[in-house]
């Protein structure tokens, strides 16, 4: 029991609950967004092509504003970029339900809009990494992070279900607008949330692209950090396309649709249990535990390749997923407990973006390299890779040394930690 209440210690503090509240409902709306889209778009033009340009748009504009958004949460208030973010972005999905419904939507306008509802979404990505340690005593850095994923994943997997059932009852057009209003009730919380600001002093401002290099040096200068996002562009490009490319493809002669999106939701259940996983253990050294961990993710492509009993293809979809979990809690709470307040931002748009700059190379790389090699042997073969890239990130000293301040820290409560603020306003 005790151990149960320490796992829920974050949510004692005001700023905290507000900060997890407005993701949850974000998540929400970023299952039900994708179905939405995709149904808008398939009604407008029954071409599957045009739905890849205009997810390929939004992915393009939300990376080209990574940086951007990196650099502006370490001036401004985190929170206030996160309000206003959801708030524009919001707006911009209510304009495209509204066209939808009414029937003067186009691909252009749907493409345009898609790319700057992107590229708002993306602007606050940064931020809402960066403010947790704003929310919480660094002791509590491991439990906040793991109730952020757990919540945003469960949220998801609410959100495509509601999605699902709201597109097929009353159309795509309002579930884009029940989008919008999860942007919007975001927002709110964001709005409430109260932390002291860790933006750089007007005298010692410089240029956009100054801070930029400044973030770069600080990302380059943590060497865990670096191996340890490297890996997981490798991890990304395998599992893009082993999973979303090639997965599919056999799963419809082997183990049928239905059975595919059972495996697709069992991972998913894996990282919501991993997140309660998380919750109880910090393990001394959670870095390298949890990069060790991603090699049992390689489980997934390996029984793809070699089984087509459904019960073994859950429990792997089930372990990859909890696995997994557990260096995105560990990497996490690392990089907010060792990089410095004012740049952890600008650290956290590296991090993001060097973690999804291979899923489109995977995603294109993967059905000729299937089509030379044969898809089986393929996934046999970005199973190895899974296994190699994290023994060779183990391989370096500073990736096993590293892990939470809050794993050794002996940290003063919160309202002795002047990056936490408690209430709301």
């Amino acid at each position: 029991m005790a151990g149960d209440k320490r796992s829920l210690l974050p949510l004692k503090h005001a700023a905290f609950r507000n900060v997890a509240a407005g993701r949850f409902i974000n998540y929400l709306g970023n299952g039900i967004a994708p179905i939405a889209l995709a149904f808008a778009v398939l009604d407008l033009t029954g071409s599957a092509s045009q739905l890849s340009l205009l997810v390929a748009a939004r992915a393009l504009s939300s990376t080209a504003v990574m940086l951007l958004g990196g650099v502006l949460a370490d001036r401004v208030p985190r929170a206030l970029l996160m309000q206003g973010s959801a708030l524009a972005a919001g707006a911009v999905q209510a304009v495209a339900g509204t066209a939808v419904i009414h029937g003067w939507s186009s691909m252009p306008l749907l493409i345009c809009l898609a790319a700057v509802n992107g590229a708002f979404s993306a602007l606050a990505l940064p931020g809402s990494m960066a403010v947790v340690p704003q929310t919480v005593p660094k002791e509590e850095l491991s439990q906040a992070n793991a109730l952020l994923r757990m919540t945003t994943n469960l949220a998801v997997v609410m959100g495509s279900s509601v999605g699902g059932v709201l597109v097929a009852l009353c159309g795509s057009g309002w579930g884009l607008i029940l989008d919008a209003g999860t942007y919007a009730c975001a927002a709110f919380f964001f709005g409430r949330v109260r932390a002291t600001t860790t933006a750089v002093a007007p005298a010692r401002r410089r240029s956009l692209l100054s801070d930029m290099r400044e973030g770069w040096s600080e990302f380059v200068s943590h060497t865990w950090l670096w191996i340890v996002v490297l890996q997981a562009t490798v991890w990304q490009a395998v599992w893009a396309g082993s999973i979303q490319v090639l997965g599919p493809f056999i799963a419809i002669d082997e183990i049928g649709k239905a059975a595919w999106g059972f495996v697709l939701a069992s991972y998913t259940a894996g990282t919501i249990a991993g997140g309660l996983v998380a919750l109880r253990w910090k393990p001394r050294r959670g870095v390298a535990v949890g990069v060790g961990l991603t090699s049992v993710s390689a489980v997934l492509p390996l029984g793809l390749a070699l089984t087509d009993s459904l019960p073994l293809l859950l429990g792997a979809g089930f372990v990859a997923g909890l696995c997994m979990e557990q260096v995105m809690v560990a990497s996490s709470a690392t990089v907010q407990s060792s990089v410095r307040p004012d740049r952890l931002a600008r650290v956290a748009s590296f991090q993001i973006i060097g973690s999804l700059a291979a899923v489109p190379l995977g995603q294109a790389l993967a059905g000729p390299l299937a089509d030379q090699t044969g898809a089986h042997a393929f996934l046999v073969g970005g199973a190895l890779i899974i296994v190699l890239a994290a023994a060779l990130s183990l391989s370096s000293r500073s990736v096993r040394n590293a892990g939470p301040a809050d794993q050794q820290s002996t940290a003063s409560p919160a309202r002795e930690n002047p990056a936490v603020a408690e209430g709301t306003r």
